[in-house]
This record gives structure tokens, C-alpha cells and sequence, in this order.
């Protein structure tokens, strides 16, 4: 199987954005990088007034993969005690129809496994390899929700999470899924209404990676690591394909954490749920579910027994 689960439509609107004017594939990721670990309401504007400027191509869309369920948390930080090296992403969202401008009020939502490879709403799924049972982490963390929320974008278009590393499960890359909705609202600690106007995922650089992954509770997990150029949804584009920028918290020690940015070019005006495919976000484990939540999963209502924040 090849990366190949791509969202390939574009309209007028679109084409225009991306062929024409001032376009400069990538520009965003690096005054990103420049901006986006600075004082943060520096980092914000500096971003804002970069989108304006330089607007990266615009990323293609996935689906959504095997393990999507609804019902995800309006709050920043997105761990609920899990383990692993701490990870925070500034993301921002621009309309890249309209010279990557910033889209504030946008919802974006991500949601991954952590550091054996196992998600929320599916624990008993195995990531391949050898890895302990989901249950031996011993976290506080609800097996329903941890590792999944949505984040709110100010005016400048930007949100920012707090979480941990990803780990990995065959035959995957190390990743992260993403929706950016618009036109909904917050409603009882989740995000109801609006349309998906881009599906995707995050990746991280292999060197990156495979250091994280020498060190607990990682490390716990063993197995054959699927590489970028092998994984069957990078496409290799770099921050155009979703390749995060990242910069270490302490460069002597991974341990410390990473900070990650990217900007998200979406069309307003499309949709892209990315559901339909059960493969698409990479072929599951052997006895990994094909989409269908389990029956006590979140269902569009926030979980009593995780804490909203914003």
C-alpha cells in the first residue's frame, strides 16, 4: 500500500491559491520556526503577519484512520497524566484562498496514541511489536478520552496543545491526526455544528523520533519502527505533507521535551471529513477495529469524568 489516500480535489478557488500570486511552498514553516517559541503573544502576531505574506501549499487532506471518535474535549492540555516526553504544538490555521489570512473561531482537533501505541476508546487494539497491556501505565488517564481534544484559534488564528510524544504501532511512522472544523461552537465541553474542512496528520523527523523511543516509557515497547520514507501516508513534502517543526526544550536532553509548529492552509469553503475509509490513516493492527467506536465511547457529549478546559 502506498500514500496514496488523498483528498486530490481543489477548486477554482483553490487553484488560484496555490498556483498564483505570491506563493512560497514551505515559507510558513520557517518564519514559524523563528516566531513560534517566543513570548507568546509576540509568537502570535509574528505568525499572523507571516501568513499574511508567505502561504505555504496547501496540505493535502487523509482520512481520517481506524481510530476517530467524536464527543473530543474543548482544553489545551490533552495528557490526563499519561506518560511519555512532554510535547507542545503551536499550530496555526490560515485561509489559504484568501492570502493566508488568519481564520480565528477555527476548531482544531487532534487526536493520538501514546507511548506504546495504544489509543483512547480502542486499549485493547495491539500496536504490534511487544508492548505491555494499555492498562499497565499506571495513569489516572480515562480509557475513553485521554490524548484527544480540540483547541479554539484566537484572532490570530492560532491554537496550542499540550501533550506528550507519540509512540508508534505497525506498520505507522510516529504521528499525529488532525480536523480543522469551522462554523460550529462550543457546547457542553465539545465542539458541535460546522463542517471539516481539513483532515490530515503530523509527522516528526526520524532522527527525533528514534532517539524518544530509546527512553521510558517508550523504550518498553519493541518492535520494528516504520520510517518516513516507508510509511504509507507521508508523502515526503516536508511542512507541506505535515512534517512539524521542532525544537528541542533542552538540547542535551530529549527527555526535557519538544516544541512543535506548523501552519494549516484549509479552504474555508470545503469539506473533508476524511471518514469512509477505515485504512486510510494506515492499515491497522491484525485485531485493531475497522471505525465503529466502542459501545461506552463519547458520542458527541463531553465525558463526565475528564475535566474540560479552554
Amino acid at each position: 500500500m502506498t500514500g496514496n489516500h488523498r483528498d486530490k480535489t481543489i477548486t477554482r478557488r483553490r487553484a488560484i491559491a496555490v498556483t498564483g500570486g505570491t506563493v512560497a511552498a514551505g515559507g510558513l514553516a520557517v518564519a514559524g520556526y523563528q516566531s513560534a517559541f517566543a513570548d507568546d503573544t509576540t509568537a502570535d502576531a509574528t505568525a499572523s503577519a507571516s501568513a499574511v505574506s508567505e502561504c505555504m501549499t496547501l496540505m493535502t487532506s487523509v482520512t481520517e484512520g481506524p481510530y476517530y471518535l467524536d464527543g473530543a474535549l474543548v482544553r489545551k492540555d490533552i495528557t490526563e497524566g499519561k506518560s511519555g516526553v512532554p510535547l507542545t504544538l503551536r499550530l496555526t490555521v490560515v485561509d489559504a484562498t484568501d492570502g493566508c489570512t488568519p481564520v480565528p473561531g477555527a476548531a482544531v482537533e487532534i487526536w493520538h496514541c501514546d507511548a506504546w501505541g495504544y489509543y483512547s476508546g480502542y486499549t485493547t487494539a495491539n500496536p504490534g511489536g511487544s508492548a505491555p497491556a494499555e492498562s499497565e501505565d499506571g495513569s489516572t488517564a480515562d480509557d475513553r478520552t485521554y490524548l484527544r481534544g480540540y483547541q479554539i484559534a484566537n484572532g490570530n488564528g492560532v491554537v496550542k496543545f499540550e501533550t506528550i510524544f507519540p509512540g508508534w504501532y505497525t506498520p505507522r511512522t510516529c504521528h499525529i491526526h488532525v480536523k480543522v472544523h469551522t462554523g460550529g461552537e462550543k457546547e457542553d465541553g465539545t465542539y458541535e455544528g460546522g463542517k471539516v474542512n481539513h483532515t490530515g496528520q503530523f509527522f516528526f523527523d526520524d532522527t527525533v523520533a528514534e532517539e524518544i523511543f530509546t527512553l521510558e516509557p517508550y523504550s518498553r515497547h519493541s518492535g520494528s519502527y516504520t520510517t518516513l520514507d516507508n510509511d504509507m501516508v507521508y508523502d515526503g513534502g516536508g511542512a507541506a505533507d505535515g512534517l512539524l517543526t521542532l525544537k528541542a526544550v533542552h538540547k542535551k536532553d530529549p527527555s526535557k521535551g519538544y516544541k512543535g509548529f506548523l501552519t494549516l492552509g484549509i479552504d474555508p469553503d470545503a469539506e473533508s471529513t476524511g471518514a469512509g475509509s477505515g485504512g486510510g490513516g494506515g492499515t491497522p493492527p491484525s485485531d485493531a477495529p475497522t471505525g465503529t467506536p466502542p459501545s461506552d465511547a463519547p458520542t458527541g457529549s463531553a465525558s463526565p469524568t475528564a475535566s474540560a478546559s479552554s
